[in-house]
């Protein structure tokens, strides 16, 4: 038997380096090799992890990345949600070719598994029932949302075409510790960054948006969970179920040590966001016992004040 090597490309980035840590600590002795833009991973990856620097879009570093790989798990992305629509043809062309390209060499090797980490809190775009399954419709209304549901239908036509074995994972609007600081990366983070710095934050509207804010401890085992039983060809959201809009958020820090550095700034409401983005995990669930552990109030104290 064929001993297992898993390819994490994009795996030194938030969701990535969680997502290591998780599988190096519940999958003891399995080789892990991750891929990432920089000559260094940005954060510390556990001992025996093997890191490569390499960029998906050329053909060599993905070959020498898949040598001996059975399971790859694509996180690779160079844009955030933001970031989008500041430039919506550089959020095309620096990350559909290169995730065209990375499916379509995994095809030609002979993988267990192919784990596509999409987003479900972007390719869904305005929902029309109050949570949304995999089956709502998938309508995104920003740059980010429709480059990410083009690489899901790519990686639909390498798995019917070519044999693919395919698990997509939609995550709701993660959070966590090792967000915080980091650029445009969601409103949770946001939130801490501004008000430890001393800036205002800004929320557009009276209440911000709704969104299904998932801790990142609860989305790894989730995104392990997929990459380990999730059926070939399916597609599973990962989300808590439960909506929470911004002033709720800061509601909820106004409990912690930041209260009295936290400071808000309305701004009118913004036609290009998404009102409300809620999950529906059932199927997860189901299928293979996934459900979120760690509630949002517990999660914004471990990441405030962590004891």
């Amino acid at each position: 038997m064929t001993p297992e090597r898993i390819l994490i490309v994009g795996g030194s980035g938030f969701i990535g380096t969680a997502l290591t840590r998780e599988l190096h600590t519940h999958r003891p002795g399995l080789a892990l090799r991750v891929m990432g833009r920089s000559a260094l991973p940005r954060a510390p990856l556990p001992a025996g992890v093997e890191y490569l620097q390499g960029d998906a879009s050329s053909r060599s570093s993905v070959l020498k990345a898949l040598a001996g790989v059975t399971h790859v798990i694509d996180l690779a992305y160079a844009t955030v949600p933001k970031t989008s629509f500041d430039d919506p043809l550089f959020d095309v062309t620096a990350n559909l070719p290169a995730s065209v390209n990375l499916l379509q060499l995994a095809s030609q090797h002979t993988l267990a598994r192919y784990l596509l980490v999409s987003s479900g809190g972007t390719v869904y775009g305005q929902s029309q029932t109050l949570t949304v399954n995999e089956t709502h419709p998938t309508n995104p209304i920003s740059p980010y949302g429709i480059s990410k549901l083009l690489t899901e239908k790519y990686g639909t036509f390498f798995h019917q075409m070519a044999g693919l074995p395919l698990v997509i994972a939609r995550p709701a609007n993660p959070y966590g510790a090792d967000q915080i600081g980091q650029i445009a990366q969601g409103f949770i983070g946001a939130a801490i960054g501004a008000a430890r710095a001393g800036r205002p934050l800004t929320m557009y509207g009276e209440r911000g948006t709704v969104r299904d804010y998932v801790h990142i401890d609860d989305l790894v085992r989730g995104l392990r969970l997929c990459l380990e039983q999730g059926r070939a060809g399916a597609t599973y959201n990962l989300g808590t179920g439960i909506g929470t809009d911004n002033a709720r958020v800061v509601d909820l820090l106004r409990h912690t040590s930041l209260a009295a550095q936290l400071q808000v700034n309305h701004l009118p409401e913004r036609v290009f966001d998404v009102k409300r983005n809620i999950l529906d995990a059932t199927l997860a669930e189901r299928e293979f016992g996934w459900r979120c552990a760690i509630e949002l109030n517990d999660g914004l104290q471990q990441m405030v004040d962590p004891r």
